[in-house]
């Protein structure tokens, strides 16, 4: 079907590229709203995982940039750079089975993702035993 015309098969390959959470997405601050960091996922032998590319610094971050708080091989480790979501698989509509680390406690919970309709916005749920106790955090696609 895509490949009925060059337009045609240029709309279908965007249209794919919006449909899976692979790209640069932009994080906002829970307590604020305002940007908070750039993280790149990425798709390898279908399995998702996620890095921090840049982060936004706050005044409360002190110019702490590592991960504190974080246990193992991630203990006092750069932030940026650092894969923070991983071992996440399509699901139907969603993207779930992984873990997603929140660097600012160093805990780590189980994750899920969801696109929005229009592939704008990636929907990330962290919890911990049952999706009902956790929370989400809506995530903005940079171009």
């Amino acid at each position: 079907m895509c490949g009925l015309a060059v337009a045609i098969g240029i709309a279908c390959s965007a249209h794919a590229v919006d449909s899976v959470p692979t790209g640069r997405w932009l994080t906002l601050d829970d307590n604020d709203g305002k940007p908070r960091s750039l993280v790149v996922i990425e798709e390898k032998q279908g399995e998702l995982s996620g890095r921090i590319e840049q982060i936004f610094p706050r005044p409360r971050d002190n110019g702490q940039n590592r991960c504190a708080k974080c246990e193992g091989a991630r203990r006092n480790q750069p932030v940026v750079g650092m894969v923070f979501l991983w071992g996440l698989r399509n699901q139907g509509d969603e993207y779930s089975g992984g873990q997603i680390l929140d660097p600012d406690n160093g805990k780590i919970y189980r994750a899920k993702l969801r696109m929005s309709p229009d592939g704008k916005q990636l929907i990330v749920r962290g919890y911990i035993g049952f999706s009902l106790f956790g929370r989400s955090q809506t995530w903005l696609r940079e171009k």
